[in-house]
């Protein structure tokens, strides 16, 4: 592709003559240049690429976007306000807009957003539809997948994969997008058909610094959402709810708890954790030139848990708006096993026991709500305190354990900092444990706490008797838990009374 033509996608603020070269490839890594690329020199968090353009020139870079320019590197360089804005444009437009040539659906959320995309495109898939799937665990393109390196890859890497999916006739791709992505502009040019914002909690405060900025941030895929797409909004969720009419986008609202919407999910029953319920379609509405007129179905879960009811709420509607059978709806969340660590029953014998990605306080009022429907004799709850997230995020964690414990009768928590089984970006502080702890004496609510995670975990088995639940709660502490767990389990370790 010529140069200028490239430079066509973006706006260019110094007067510098466009070069009559061929462009090969464009590049943000310097150690990836060839020759005949154009090298973007994007700014980040721990790192500023314009140190690395004189090694791009190396390597075979014919020209530069910039912020700067660079004096002592002889190419021809085009300055930009926004390098990430910059790479995310020359990507789609390298690539020749791929996202155009897709049915794109874009999942945010808090909590969630990996188990919704799972979902999502296992329905997809038992319908018939060559998927891919972009997330934080696997890039699927059709039948090959590799394993993800961000929640939502760089722009330009977004763009590549995308343009793979439709070389590979892929015709819907299903994707978390995270508030790190729209932060950071890595799906600037992405065009949706369906987005969807199911829940807003406290979360990623060391990026985005208050709470306010981050819902203004996560709530932009909604609100730039266009008006050819379609919106699935939760109206049980304060922040989601305040979007329907934020948008151009034709909102499709649901809720458990509220009838107001388009779709409401009734006669929950969550006494087995896992699940059953009435879809009732309240308003009609069209997609894809389908009308769907006041209805009901049933459907069941294979998963455990209230937010798996959520989460399955918006999969049910993407894929109604997706022109998906019920009863394909309805056969692939009988048996969708879920994602690891989101409220997984790993142990369902004498007693049961429950992993869960024990997060933020958004994610733990949902499993304790959860827990609150569920029938079991005594709850046993073993928790690994969040390391290297500060004081803050683990007096609010506690917080939300304290608002549950009369209900759920949570008279002692068994507390670990997980010593061994973390690395040291997720190492617990002193100020982290002692958050927690203040807390729990403020509630009068006993802890056990220990160094080491198995020692935590044996000390809840060993108590637990037929008819008990044990809860593994926590994120990078806890998770080798389950392991742990069977491990004692099978091996008979622990003695069930």
């Amino acid at each position: 592709m010529q140069l200028r033509e490239l430079l066509g996608a973006i706006e260019i603020t110094n007067n510098e003559d466009i070069a009559p070269v061929e462009i090969n490839q464009v590049s943000y890594h310097s150690q990836k240049v060839r020759d005949g690329h154009l090298f973007v020199c994007v700014k980040g968090y721990k790192t500023d690429g314009h140190k690395y353009l004189a090694d791009a020139v190396k390597r075979g870079a014919v020209a530069a976007v910039v912020e700067e320019i660079q004096a002592d590197v002889n190419v021809p360089q085009y300055v930009v306000k926004d390098s990430r804005i910059a790479l995310a444009k020359l990507g789609a437009h390298f690539y020749n807009y791929p996202s155009k040539k897709l049915n794109m659906i874009g999942i945010t959320a808090t909590n969630g957003k990996t188990t919704t995309s799972y979902m999502t495109n296992a329905i997809l898939e038992n319908e018939g539809h060559r998927t891919g799937l972009i997330g934080t665990v696997i890039i699927k393109n059709g039948d090959e997948s590799i394993p993800a390196e961000l929640t939502t890859p760089e722009s330009l890497d977004l763009q590549r994969y995308l343009s793979d999916m439709v070389e590979n006739d892929v015709s819907h791709v299903t994707m978390e997008v995270s508030s790190a992505a729209l932060e950071l502009h890595r799906v600037e040019s992405v065009e949706y058909d369906i987005v969807s914002l199911n829940n807003m909690s406290r979360e990623h405060m060391e990026m985005h610094g208050t709470f306010e900025r981050y819902f203004e941030v996560k709530s932009s895929l909604i609100r730039n959402a266009s008006a050819n797409s379609f919106a699935v909004l939760n109206l049980d969720d304060q922040y989601s709810a305040s979007l329907v009419d934020k948008t151009k986008a034709t909102v499709i609202s649901f809720g458990v708890e509220s009838k107001e919407g388009y779709v409401h999910c009734k006669n929950l029953d969550l006494t087995t954790g896992r699940g059953k319920f009435t879809v009732e379609i309240l308003k009609p509405f069209e997609a894809n030139g389908l009308k769907f007129e006041p209805s009901e179905f049933d459907v069941e879960l294979a998963v455990p848990g209230l937010h798996s009811v959520y989460n399955s709420m918006v999969a049910i509607i993407i894929s109604l708006l997706s022109g998906v059978s019920i009863e394909t709806i309805q056969k692939t969340l009988k048996e969708f096993t879920g994602v690891p660590r989101r409220f997984e029953f790993i142990y369902e014998e004498d007693i049961k026991v429950v992993d869960d990605h024990f997060a933020n306080p958004g994610n733990i009022n949902v499993t304790l709500q959860t827990l609150d429907y569920m029938d079991y004799d005594k709850l046993h709850v073993v928790y690994a305190i969040r390391g290297q997230r500060g004081a803050t995020i683990n007096r609010e964690n506690a917080e939300v354990i304290v608002n549950w414990a009369e209900n759920l009768g949570i008279k002692e928590v068994i507390a670990t900092r997980s010593v061994s089984h973390t690395t040291p970006k997720d190492e617990v502080t002193d100020d982290e444990t002692k958050a927690f702890l203040e807390v729990m004496e403020k509630a009068n609510i006993g802890v056990r706490l220990y160094t080491e995670l198995p020692d935590a975990i044996n000390d809840a088995l060993s108590n637990a008797t037929k008819g008990d639940l044990v809860l593994l709660a926590g994120c990078q502490g806890m998770d080798y838990g389950a392991e742990i767990a069977l491990e004692s389990l099978n091996k008979e370790n622990v003695e069930i009374k």
